[in-house]
This record gives structure tokens, C-alpha cells and sequence, in this order.
């Protein structure tokens, strides 16, 4: 409760299209200058309906309340603004003041559409989510990822699988990877994977062995070595073919290819065969 000087105790209402956390921190900051107990803050989120609000501001009527709201449709804020109007309560509109300063520098008119800051906020974190999936379920690490994930890549090493899963994961797409080694049979789980979700990239010998070539630089290591010799590059790509053939799998050529453009070829097969339901 607020305490003012004759004793009476506001009540504030929060009214909202959406959920109102907007005007509930307003109102609360505010209400903070005159009390540090805490305030009656009664939020109504998610209202639609000028019955809703008829309804609302009736109730707030029986109280030394005020009212503060975030409704972006032009019509539910004037039949606020006169309801609370007709009984004499303070109504303070958050949102407007902003939308009308901001049309200004922008010379465009706002969407008007409720909800849009949460949908934001659930791609940012539907995002972030799915990076801290292509980090956890990177290089085969844990073979439970490929039941979670929306896509999977398999590959030998050196042909981007980890820069593809990161690209997408930044579209929001949870994607693990799995390394295509002779020696190391890959996971039975990805033969039970439906097409769209399993992605198999190849490249030219020649190509892989200049990268391989220049990892082992980097690496401090000579070239020499036989994961750069092309008898062992020519032994392993006849592998992971052999694999993606048996899995039955989409395959992208990513021979001088950048990331971004596998990734799209990549979406579309996936998006098209949620689509398709296969």
C-alpha cells in the first residue's frame, strides 16, 4: 500500500493489451518515491475488449485509484481515457507518449500490434538457446543431441560443419554435429532421422587438402602429416559417402562455397520438408 498524508491508500491498476510488465516497473518506480513498503498494484493483462474495460474501470471506481496502461489500439485507449474520465481517475498512458516521439524521427506510423516486446524477447532467447545447443552437441560430443535437435550435420572434419551450426543457430535452429571418421562408426541415431533433418556435406579432395594443409600450420605441426595426405582425405570421403548414402540423407557439395550460402540451402531443405511432413 502507498501511505498518503490523509491515510487513504491508493490502489493502482495496470492495464494492458499484453502482460504489462512495462507499466507495472513504471508504476512501481514511482510509487517507490512515496513508499518503500510495497504498493496494491493489481495488474490486468491481455485486455481486448472495450467491455473488458467498462468493467475494469467500474471496479477501480470503488477505490482511491489510479490507473496507468499500455494499450497500443488507438479505440481501447479513448474508451479508457473516457471511462476513467466519467469517475474522475487519474489515468496515465505509458506507451503512447513514446510511439508519437518516436513517428516523428522515423517518419513511419507504428505497427499498433500487441505483444511485440515478449515475441522479441522469445526469439532472442529461442537464439541463445539454440547456440548453447550447437556449443553442447558440437563434433559428435554427446549423441543424445541428435534426437533433441532440429537438424543435424554430419561431415568429415574440416568441411564447416561447426560454422554451418552456429550460423543457424543464430535463425534459431538447434543443430548438432557429428564428425565422419573411418575408425569411429557414427551414431545409430542418425539412420532413424528423417531426410530434411539430416544433412550430409562433401568437397572436393583437392580443396579439403589445401585447408587441412593450412590447419596443420596454424597447428604449428608439418603438412606432411597424414590428416592432410590425400590418399587419407580420398579414404575418408569414400567413407562418409558410403554413411550418407545408407542414412539416405540430403548432400551439400560445399566445395568454395561460404557459410551463408550452404545455410540457405540447407533451410530450404529443411523448411520444405517440415512443410511436406515427411
Amino acid at each position: 500500500m502507498i501511505s498518503t498524508e490523509n491515510g487513504i491508500q491508493p490502489v493502482i491498476y495496470i492495464v494492458s493489451d499484453s502482460v504489462g510488465e512495462t507499466a507495472e516497473l513504471v508504476a512501481r518506480a514511482a510509487a517507490s518515491q512515496y513508499n518503500h513498503g510495497g504498493s496494491d498494484i493489481r495488474r490486468v493483462p491481455y485486455v481486448n475488449s472495450t467491455e473488458e474495460l467498462v468493467e475494469i474501470v467500474e471496479e477501480a471506481s470503488a477505490f482511491n485509484s489510479v490507473i496507468a496502461y499500455t494499450l497500443v489500439l488507438p479505440g481501447l485507449r479513448e474508451v479508457l481515457v473516457d471511462e476513467a474520465a466519467k469517475y474522475g481517475i487519474p489515468a496515465v498512458d505509458i506507451m503512447t507518449p513514446m510511439l508519437e516521439a518516436l513517428a516523428v524521427v522515423v517518419h513511419r506510423r507504428p505497427k499498433l500490434e500487441p505483444g511485440l516486446v515478449r515475441r522479441m524477447d522469445d526469439e532472442y532467447f529461442r537464439k541463445v538457446e539454440a547456440i548453447e545447443f550447437a556449443v553442447k552437441y558440437d563434433d559428435g560430443k554427446d549423441s543424445r543431441g541428435i534426437v533433441r535437435a532440429d537438424l543435424v550435420v554430419i561431415g568429415v572434419s574440416r568441411t564447416s560443419k561447426t560454422p554451418l551450426c552456429m550460423y543457424l543457430a543464430h535463425k534459431r535452429i538447434k543443430v548438432a554435429n557429428v564428425p565422419l571418421v573411418p575408425e569411429v562408426a557414427p551414431p545409430e541415431e542418425i539412420y532413424s532421422l528423417p531426410p530434411h533433418k539430416l544433412i550430409g556435406l562433401t568437397i572436393q579432395p583437392e580443396q579439403l587438402n589445401e585447408i587441412r594443409r593450412e590447419r596443420l600450420k596454424t597447428l604449428g605441426l608439418t603438412s606432411r602429416a597424414d590428416y592432410a595426405s590425400m590418399n587419407r582425405i580420398l579414404k575418408e570421403l569414400e567413407y562418409a559417402e558410403k554413411i550418407m548414402k545408407r542414412a539416405n540423407c540430403s548432400v551439400i557439395d560445399v566445395t568454395n562455397k561460404a557459410v551463408e550460402e550452404t545455410a540457405t540451402r540447407v533451410l530450404e531443405i529443411y523448411f520444405r520438408g517440415e512443410r511436406l511432413g515427411r
